[in-house]
């Protein structure tokens, strides 16, 4: 029987997919790769590679290869980097192919995901799958997925989501070992995670990941209802329950962001969980946005994230996830508030660790 904990960890496991990826473009024909199998030859039809040049249909026959599908802004998968990274050092024998296939639209842009790449010491090959074509010839779901696959290109092994470390690298030992391999250092590769990639406080995550997107949305409790793609003034109330959010200022609320017409806009949250993260930015071009946030209406001090310094200020020069708070023991229910100081930040979704 599963512990509170175990079933609190559950539910952050992974984070699943859109359901418009099933409507993005077909594969294109690729004669390389008609004699792999349907994933791999998905791998070999992309064109789009970073840390390496394009993986051909020799560089994947009779390989152990990992292949871990991933979007930059997820925290799910960035909490599992440590461990895929060290694997790719370890286990040279075998091939890690990092797939990113993205979730929000800025993570189609090629030079973001180049700088993500190299902000985040990803070294392994990363092959671009913007069409969602390689997703779909793994039938995937979630963000992050790990597949291992044997020399004769057969699946052994999926992973979804955080967790099971061990279970993946023993499961990686074998497979090397069933191919040959001799000299396999058996015992586990060394990790650890900091910063981003520190594991989640799964005792005291209370709080789901919360889209600030009309479609997606849910606990939105500004005095105003929400409409669609359309500017209007929104209040927020004098309290919240837990995992309520509301916004206060001049906003348009739309299905792919969630945008701030004027300086002085709010986002205000009550959550339950150490770390609060939120995926936000100006677009492309747009000056940097200042803001300032407040943690039960004093500055955070001790507990505020990576952005932010302990009075409470911070800088979004670029769309990516921010980590807005890290707070010590002991973990209560709280309530976050962010003021943008200057127009034009997208919000797009809240995570907790």
């Amino acid at each position: 029987m599963a512990t509170g904990v175990d079933r609190e960890r559950r539910r952050f496991l992974g984070k699943a997919a859109m359901t418009v990826a099933a409507a993005h473009f077909g594969m294109s024909g690729s004669a390389e790769a008609d004699d792999l199998p349907r994933e791999l030859g998905a791998i070999v039809r992309a064109t789009e590679w970073i840390n390496s040049s394009r993986l051909d249909a020799a560089s994947l026959r009779g390989k152990v290869i990992a292949v871990d599908f991933w979007t930059y802004t997820c925290i799910n998968w960035l909490r599992t980097l440590p461990y895929v990274r060290a694997w790719s050092q370890k286990y040279t024998q075998g091939l890690v192919i990092g797939v990113h296939t993205p979730e929000f639209a800025f993570e189609h842009n090629l030079d973001n995901v180049r700088r993500a790449v190299q902000q985040m010491n990803v070294p392994y090959p990363v092959v671009i799958d913007n069409d969602y074509s390689i997703w779909r010839a793994f039938r995937n779901q979630y963000w992050p997925a790990l597949y291992l696959i044997d020399p004769r290109g057969r699946i052994r092994e999926r992973q979804f989501g955080e967790g099971e470390y061990e279970r993946s690298e023993r499961a990686l030992q074998r497979l090397l070992s069933e191919a040959g391999v001799t000299g396999i250092n058996t015992g586990f590769a060394p990790v650890e995670g900091g910063g981003f990639e520190a594991a989640a406080d799964w005792a005291n995550l209370r709080s789901p990941e919360t889209y600030v997107l009309y479609e997606r949305s849910e606990g939105f409790a500004s005095r105003e209802s929400a409409v669609l793609d359309r500017r209007r003034a929104y209040t927020a109330p004098g309290r919240l329950a837990l995992h309520q959010w509301s916004l206060a200022g001049e906003w348009t609320i739309g299905a792919q962001a969630t945008v701030l017409h004027k300086p002085s806009g709010q986002i205000v949250y009550r959550f339950h969980a150490r770390d609060v993260h939120l995926v936000m930015g100006p677009p492309r071009a747009a000056g940097p946005v200042r803001f300032r946030l407040t943690l039960d209406g004093q500055p955070p001090g001790a507990a505020h994230g990576l952005d932010v310094d302990e009075s409470g200020n911070g800088m979004a020069s670029e769309q990516r996830l921010y980590q807005l708070i890290r707070q010590p023991q002991p973990i209560v229910d709280r309530t976050f508030a962010i003021e943008f100081l200057d127009a034009g930040v997208e919000a797009f979704s809240f995570t907790f660790g």
